[in-house]
C-alpha cells in the first residue's frame, strides 16, 4: 500500500504521469479498494477521526484518466465517465429502482437506498437508509444505523484534499430537507429536526441549560438539534440569520421508536415483544363476535369485543404474564 500511496503523491505533483500504466494501475487499485470498503477516505481512530488525503488524490486523479461512455440501464441512459456500482444482491444491498450509487463508493451489507445518488469515494454502513432523493457527496462518511430522510443533502468535500469530509456518526437521525456541508462533523447518535442546515460558520448554539453554549463545526453526541436563528448587525441594520439550537439530548425511547417504525414498513426485523405481536396481528385475521357464534353482528359489537386478540397475544407469549 506504501507503494501505491507514493505512485499517488507522485502523481498528484507531476500530472504528466497520468500517462503511465503504473500510474492508472494504482489509482483504479485505489477506487476499486473504495468500492470494496477496504480503504476509507477518512477512518476513526482512538484519537479521533483523521483523513487519508492521499487517497482523495487518487479519487481526483481518476477523473481526468476515464474515458466518456455511454451506460445504458434499462429505458435509461447516461453519459459518463464513471461506472455505475453493481451486483447488489451478493453485497447484500437493497437498492430501489432509480437509485443510483457510482463505482468507488461502498455500501456495507445492510444499506438501504430508496431513489437516492450515493458519489464516488463515500462509505455508507450497515443498517443506514438513504431515503427518497437524499444524496450522499464524494467522500462523505455515514456510519451505521443512520437514517437519512427525504431530500437529505450531505455534502462530500472532495477538494481541497487536505480538508475533512461531511462525518456522520452511528445511529444518526437526520431530518427531512436538511443539509449537512463543508465538512461538518456530527457525534453519535445526533437528530437534526427538518430543514436543518450545518456548515462550518453555522452557529450551533446549546440553548438547553441556563446558558447558551456555541458550537462550530461539530454537533455533540445525542443533540437533538431545530433550526433558529439568531440576530446579527448589518449596516443597514439587525437581521436575523439561521443558525441550529440545541435543545436537549436524545432520549432513550426515540431508537426504539424509530425502529418499530421501520419494522411497521417491513425494513427491520422486529426485535421486541411489541414489534412481534404487531406483525403477528397483521397477518392472522381476528375473528369478529358473528364469526365465533354463527351469526352476522354489527360494526359496533366487533371493535368492542378484545377477546380474541387477547386470546391470540396469550398463545404467544403465555396467559400467565404479569398484568400492568
Amino acid at each position: 500500500m506504501q507503494a501505491i500511496k507514493e505512485i499517488i503523491e507522485k502523481a498528484w505533483d507531476d500530472r504528466s504521469l497520468l500517462s503511465e500504466k503504473s500510474t492508472l494501475d494504482a489509482i483504479e487499485a485505489v477506487v476499486a479498494q473504495l468500492d470494496k470498503g477496504i480503504l476509507r477516505v477518512a477512518e476513526p481512530t482512538e484519537d479521533g477521526w483523521i483523513v487519508n488525503d492521499w487517497v482523495k488524490k487518487a479519487v481526483i486523479l481518476y477523473f481526468p484518466t476515464q474515458k466518456m461512455e455511454t451506460i445504458e440501464v434499462g429505458p435509461f441512459e447516461y453519459h459518463d465517465k464513471i461506472p455505475l456500482k453493481r451486483d447488489y444482491a451478493a453485497q447484500g444491498v437493497r437498492v430501489v429502482p432509480n437509485a443510483v450509487a457510482r463505482y468507488g463508493a461502498f455500501l456495507e451489507r445492510g444499506v438501504v437506498m430508496m431513489p437516492s445518488y450515493v458519489n464516488i469515494g463515500a462509505y455508507v454502513g450497515s443498517g443506514t437508509m438513504v431515503d427518497t432523493w437524499a444524496t450522499v457527496g464524494s467522500c462523505a462518511q455515514i456510519g451505521k444505523d443512520v437514517h437519512l430522510s427525504g431530500g437529505v443533502g450531505i455534502g462530500g468535500v472532495l477538494e481541497p484534499v487536505q480538508a475533512a469530509p461531511v462525518i456522520i456518526e452511528d445511529g444518526c437521525f437526520i431530518g427531512s430537507r436538511c443539509i449537512v456541508v463543508e465538512g461538518v462533523r456530527l457525534e453519535k447518535e445526533v437528530v437534526l429536526g427538518a430543514n436543518v442546515v450545518l456548515t462550518m460558520s453555522t452557529k450551533i448554539i446549546d440553548v438547553s441549560g441556563p446558558e447558551p453554549i456555541e458550537y462550530r463545526g461539530v454537533v455533540p453526541a445525542r443533540s437533538v438539534v431545530i433550526p433558529g436563528t439568531i440576530a446579527k448587525e448589518f449596516p443597514a441594520g439587525t437581521f436575523q440569520v439561521p443558525c441550529a439550537l440545541i435543545i436537549g439530548k436524545r432520549k432513550p425511547s426515540t431508537k426504539s421508536q424509530e425502529h418499530f417504525v421501520l419494522v411497521c414498513q417491513e425494513l427491520a426485523q422486529p426485535l421486541t415483544i411489541h414489534e412481534i405481536a404487531y406483525i403477528k396481528s397483521k397477518s392472522i385475521p381476528i375473528p369478529s363476535i358473528g364469526e365465533r357464534i354463527g351469526k352476522p353482528c354489527t360494526k359496533s359489537e366487533s371493535a368492542n369485543d378484545n377477546t380474541p386478540r387477547i386470546k391470540m397475544y396469550d398463545s404467544w407469549f403465555g396467559a400467565g404474564r404479569k398484568k400492568r
